[in-house]
């Protein structure tokens, strides 16, 4: 049976825009309540998202989480059936993954961040050698030599040298590695509360707002 995402109340009145707009890129490996998560977290905070996904990524969604086509509707169905719905729908940009020419492959599109979550060890392979030939991992290029921040979110496990190398080739280009690894300090006792320690990480190295239960208060 596919499982659930952790849901924050869609507002009476979508969030004023930002003016801030992040990229997140899906690949293969397990993870599709992150990115989902994610996706909810960035809307809600009157943010623009571009979002591609890989073929195995879309598997991921469809095994997961039951998502069979990408749109707001499927993704977030509390917000697109919401009062603000319009322009939730306005603001979640949806990227074929093969299309290499999409806006997000230009170094001229300014956004404030992007996000893999989840990365496979496929996608990190690929974004380390610059091998850009699909859209996730080009826009995660660009990302690189335009010195804006990437997060790097790789799930699998245990590490090969081959994937321990491309994370130190990836740091020292700038990206920051942050694995899937729950905290486990806040004693969890649900799924939801650990999708959100895992999301809550990403969206504060991306320096996105959110109230999502990840702090240590000692």
């Amino acid at each position: 049976m596919p499982m659930t995402v952790p849901r924050s109340p869609a507002p009476a009145d979508a969030p004023e825009p930002s003016g801030r707009r992040f990229v997140l890129g899906v690949s293969g490996a397990s993870g599709a309540a992150y990115a989902v998560r994610f996706v909810e977290q960035v809307l809600l905070g009157g943010h623009e998202l571009h979002l591609v996904v890989s073929d195995y990524g879309k598997r991921l969604l469809s095994d997961e989480l039951d998502i069979r086509d990408l749109s707001l509707a499927t993704l977030c169905p509390h917000l697109d059936g919401s009062a603000g719905g319009e322009d939730f729908r306005k603001r979640l940009i949806l990227h074929p993954h093969r299309d290499v020419g999409a806006v997000i492959a230009s170094g001229s599109f300014l956004h404030d961040g992007m996000a893999v979550l989840p990365c496979s060890s496929t996608s990190l392979g690929a974004i380390a050698t610059g091998a850009g030939s699909n859209l996730l991992t080009r826009a995660a290029m660009v990302t690189l030599k335009e010195r804006r921040p990437l997060i790097v979110c790789h799930r699998e496990s245990p590490l090969s040298l081959v994937d321990i190398e491309n994370m130190r080739t990836l740091t020292l280009a700038g990206a920051v590695i942050c694995p899937t690894n729950p905290g486990l300090y806040l004693c969890p006792t649900t799924v939801d509360e650990i999708v959100d320690f895992v999301t809550g990480k990403v969206l504060d190295l991306l320096r996105i707002g959110h109230d999502l239960k990840i702090r240590w208060t000692g």
